[in-house]
């Protein structure tokens, strides 16, 4: 093709195109998954946020976690996390919780998915929004059995080599396993040994992955004493004696 003298033929290099697009699919990606999914309304002490780039912050009063993060609350740390769809989670002392999936839009119920890990430690959680209207798509996995939920309030704890360390009514450490009690509604506790459901004012104890979940006869007397302040907090609401609101990240 001939061009007048005074004209440049430009051409826009494909490759440079392509790049550009996927740059913006990692970011939109990374965005995504970075979704903050949750607030910290109340803690006694250090707790940790692993995320799922690597880096570790330490969190505080009012910091937000994202879908992703391994929470890790330190001896004598309580923690509640607060979803955004109202559902409440107290981590324990000495608790590693992953926070492996959470959708959740509340004009869209047909994407709701909530994937809990307790991969050490214990929790308290009253469940949200999701959960009564989308029991069947919340699970809370754990080394030794899936948890899940018939719209509830209810404990897990779940101990290997540190069930020493656990407070226990009688004063004597707890066998490892895992330990479930219901406080209301329902759960159902499943492994490849089998699968039992658990009423409300029952206890429930799994030794591993292949024995299946047995209802405990009694009360095996878990210790669950988080500050006081935790338990007068209101929904919508923090508590003022907690640390500061400044994330820390650890590199």
């Amino acid at each position: 093709m001939n061009l007048p003298k005074n004209c440049i033929a430009t051409k826009t290099p494909i490759a440079w195109i392509g790049l550009l697009a996927l740059v913006v699919g990692v970011l939109h990606t990374e965005s995504t998954f970075a979704q903050a999914v949750g607030t910290v309304t109340d803690l006694s002490g250090p707790l940790l946020a692993r995320k799922a780039d690597g880096t570790v912050k330490a969190l505080a009063q009012h910091s937000t976690v994202d879908q992703g993060d391994l929470l890790e609350s330190a001896k004598n740390t309580y923690a509640r996390i607060k979803f955004i769809d109202n559902e409440e989670v107290t981590l324990r002392p000495n608790t590693q919780f992953n926070i492996q999936t959470y959708s959740y839009d509340e004009a869209k119920p047909d994407n709701d998915n909530i994937v809990f890990s307790l991969i050490k430690g214990g929790l308290r959680a009253v469940t949200g929004l999701m959960g009564k209207r989308n029991k069947e798509k919340f699970k809370l996995n754990t080394p030794a059995a899936t948890i899940g939920i018939r719209g509830t309030s209810f404990g897990a704890l779940f101990c290997q080599s540190d069930c020493g360390s656990i407070p226990t009514a009688s004063g004597a450490a707890p066998q490892n396993g895992l330990y479930v009690d219901v406080a209301q509604g329902a759960i159902v506790v499943t492994n490849s040994g089998g699968q039992q459901p658990f009423a409300a004012g029952q206890f429930g104890y799994v030794a591993n992955l292949n024995t299946p979940p047995v209802i405990l006869p009694t009360n095996p007397g878990m210790q669950f004493t988080p500050p006081p302040a935790f338990s007068t907090t209101t929904p919508g609401t923090t508590n003022s004696s907690a640390p500061g609101d400044v994330d820390c990240v650890v590199r």
